[in-house]
């Protein structure tokens, strides 16, 4: 394990994995653990220093709010504690924290002060006195009233006046804005000044090094015993096949699972990539009409979330029966599922919505669980079938979920909805990528939206379904702003999809980020 590692201590933020990520990004070895996992786990882990997390929670409530283990502020190493990290390190250093008069949640301009080594020579601009000036993102309802001892203000604004404190002897510093989100626009450079000048760690950390270590855990976890993996064609479960395949061969075998629920043309194009490119054995399943029957009826997201992640399992249980030496189930399973699903290994997140491919087996699978993604990103992933040598075009293609359109058509999922579904979407990313949008986005698709609305073609009234559509730009996938798609490419998309895609009559544009809203509409 690398000697350069950075500790995240998790209090239950929906954040708290981006800490892990930016760390990484920065090329130092990160890990999470939760904020009450021991003394000892943390000596063993031996971190050059140690970042405490958001939470949903507040210091001052009576039943006992999470606290940092005291341990931490005697090990004579820096401690960077980020919005409720920071008001549980002042309140556990003497200070007060208190409801704040008014909150914060979003962007926020503050001024940067006292010239600290974690904020020092960084700004977005300079107001008429030349101070500093940062955008940050905040998302905080509490605030830190009174300094610890020895601590000075780092950064501030009319609202929050101790934005930031820092007791530069100590190496401790606390932000109550969250740099580790996209929106704070220094918030790497924040991090990586924490990670490299204060804690002294070294950038030596990268994928390459990732897959050795990978590799030899995959080898000493399966000895001798076979694997079989969900492989749906998208970029998770493809780098994970590649993956897994370059550590035991031939004792993968990838279960391809047609649920009706693809992409135009998926399972060809699926089944020839992975012959020409992988070099695995692929079983490929129709059960088309078998998860179409058990959806019949069912319009919450979640119930069919958990009928299709049913289905899948004894798929993939009769398959397993068939190899009798298949001990392991893989899955293409990454951070962010992890986290909405509150499966994390802190299991303090709250739960946003549930993945079919996270929680875990039931008993009657039998299979061990293989999932060497669990702890990466999305970007992270991508790196790493670049670093696996992966065709560009399997690499980069857009995210697509596990239940696949059964997410992406609203309410009952019904065989026609999911045709005019398939061909909308083929013609909003085949125009995405004809105007060179493609790749600016990192996710695109349809929506199917089970109402219709009156509408006029020829000389007659039409009465049809309605499409959405959605496009995003992330690199991490926990936050996202809306593609600002030319109009002109919209029409044409609109125009194409309503004239050739028979039952739609109306197309529009989602312009929702992430948060409030998800990516998928499921």
């Amino acid at each position: 394990m690398p000697k350069n590692r950075i500790l995240v201590l998790d209090f239950g933020s929906q954040y708290s994995q981006l800490i892990v990520r930016r760390i990484r990004e920065i090329g130092v070895y990160c890990e999470i653990f939760p904020y009450d996992i021991g003394s000892s786990k943390i000596s063993d882990f031996d971190p050059r220093g140690i970042i405490l997390s958001g939470g949903p929670s507040s210091v001052y409530e009576e039943e006992g709010s999470p606290k940092a283990p005291d341990q931490i502020f005697t090990l004579g190493i820096p401690i960077l504690g980020i919005c409720y990290g920071m008001q549980t390190m002042a309140s556990q250093l003497g200070a007060l924290v208190i409801p704040a008069d008014k909150r914060e949640f979003g962007f926020a301009e503050i001024r940067a002060r006292g010239h600290s080594d974690l904020l020092k020579d960084l700004f977005d601009r300079t107001n008429a006195e030349n101070h500093g000036l940062l955008d940050v993102w905040m998302s905080h309802g509490d605030k830190v009233k009174e300094l610890p001892e020895g601590f000075k203000v780092i950064a501030s604004n009319a609202s929050t006046p101790i934005a930031g404190m820092a007791n530069e002897s100590r190496q401790f510093y606390g932000l109550q804005f969250h740099p580790e989100v996209t929106h704070t626009s220094q918030g790497s450079h924040i991090l990586s000044k924490f990670a490299l000048n204060i804690c002294g760690c070294e950038a030596n950390w990268t994928m390459p090094s990732y897959i050795e270590a990978e590799v030899a855990r995959i080898k000493e976890t399966v000895l001798d015993e076979e694997v079989i993996l969900g492989l749906s064609g998208g970029v998770d479960s493809s780098v994970a096949a590649a993956l897994i395949h370059r550590a035991i061969g031939s004792q993968l075998t990838c279960v391809f699972v047609d649920n009706g629920l693809l992409r135009l043309n998926e399972a060809e194009q699926v089944m020839a990539t992975f012959k020409q490119n992988l070099g695995v054995k692929v079983v490929h399943v129709d059960a088309s009409d078998r998860f179409m029957v058990a959806l019949s009826g069912i319009v919450d997201p979640e119930e069919k979330r958990r009928v299709i992640g049913k289905i899948f399992v004894d798929i993939f249980q009769e398959e397993a029966a068939k190899l009798p030496n298949a001990q392991w189930l893989a899955q293409g399973t990454i951070y962010p599922d992890v986290i909405e699903s509150a499966g994390s290994k802190t299991n303090k997140a709250k739960t946003i919505k549930s993945h079919h491919n996270v929680g875990g087996l039931p008993d009657t699978l039998n299979l061990k669980l293989l999932e060497p993604l669990r702890d990466l990103f999305k970007d992270e992933v991508r790196l790493l079938g670049v670093a696996l040598d992966l065709p560009k075009k399997m690499v980069f293609r857009h995210p697509f979920p596990g239940p696949g359109l059964g997410v992406r058509i609203l309410g009952e999922v019904k065989k026609s909805y999911a045709d005019f579904l398939r061909e909308a979407d083929a013609i909003f990313i085949e125009e995405l990528i004809n105007a060179g949008w493609y790749e600016k986005t990192a996710q695109a698709f349809a929506v199917f939206l089970p109402v219709k609305s009156v509408g006029v073609m020829g000389d007659g009234r039409t009465y049809e379904y309605v499409v959405a559509l959605r496009a995003v730009e992330t690199s991490d996938f926990m936050t996202a702003n809306w593609a600002p798609l030319p109009h002109d490419l919209l029409s044409k998309i609109s125009n194409r999809i309503i004239n050739e895609v028979k039952g739609i009559n109306r197309v529009v544009y989602d312009i929702s980020g992430k948060p409030p809203a998800t990516i998928e509409w499921e």
